[in-house]
């Protein structure tokens, strides 16, 4: 059966939403309350018990609460994760340093590249520059861990074939991407595998149904990933700045609610 993989990113305290990983209203969304998360596992428990498919929890970005919160979360369950670094931010503050990237290694947990610098779109930059930001981000990852990092998940959901190249010429052997489907393709060897994104207010019961395989919330994510897929390519870097613009005011009412 083909697994199915579920994107998380940072896991925060209530009020504070900057403690790990990026900061900002566009990676926010992407950030669960410790409580939000706590019920998620709960929740995902007994459809991964149930599943005959893999289920494998990915979490993005490198962020502090890899370390501090969910590693630990993961454990109690018996699981472990897939954590991608962003290697530029290794140490700062927010982020993984390299003794918790080594612990989380130790304790049985999968370390792997999330690019160098996580440039807004990936795929637009040229074939030289995808290349380094994978070598550069594994090298880093393997000589902190002394031994070779052959993982890695697509920075911004931005995915072409170059990109997918470029990871495989990096020593890449499993690329995760942001598309919401179970199937995977190879190019030249490097393994090219979908995920299921959560967000802030995914339900529990969502999540859980996603990773028992029920086919309904992984169609509809489908539908509207590919309609953002369309908007994102025809609206190029204005995207993004729309995108800014309206995480910025619903920030706004929220601060005046």
């Amino acid at each position: 059966m083909r697994p199915i993989s579920l994107l998380y990113h940072d896991v925060v305290l209530p009020g504070n939403p900057d403690a790990s990983g990026f900061s900002g209203g566009d990676a926010a969304i992407y950030k669960l309350d410790l409580a939000e998360f706590q019920r998620h596992l709960g929740s995902i428990q007994p459809a991964i018990s149930k599943s005959t498919r893999p289920v494998r929890l990915t979490f993005d970005d490198g962020g502090a609460s890899a370390h501090s919160l969910i590693a630990g979360l993961l454990e109690a369950f018996g699981w472990r994760g897939y954590f991608f670094v962003t290697t530029n931010w290794i140490g700062k503050n927010g982020f993984l340093n390299e003794h918790e990237i080594r612990d989380l290694r130790r304790r049985g947990h999968l370390i792997g590249s999330h690019s160098c610098s996580h440039p807004p779109r990936m795929s637009h930059g040229s074939y030289t520059e995808i290349c380094r930001e994978w070598k550069n981000s594994i090298a880093r990852l393997s000589e902190i861990l002394g031994e070779p990092v052959t993982l890695a998940s697509v920075p911004g959901g931005y995915y072409t074939r170059k990109v997918g190249a470029a990871a495989a010429e990096a020593g890449i052997r499993t690329l995760f991407t942001s598309e919401p489907v179970t199937s995977s393709h190879s190019v030249n060897g490097c393994l090219v595998a979908g995920r299921y994104a959560i967000q802030r207010g995914t339900s529990a019961a969502t999540a859980a149904s996603m990773a028992s395989g029920a086919i309904a919330p992984r169609c509809r994510q489908w539908v509207f990933w590919n309609m953002k897929k369309v908007a994102k390519s025809v609206g190029g870097n204005q995207w993004l700045r729309m995108r800014k613009w309206v995480l910025r005011g619903s920030e706004g009412l929220a601060a005046r609610e």
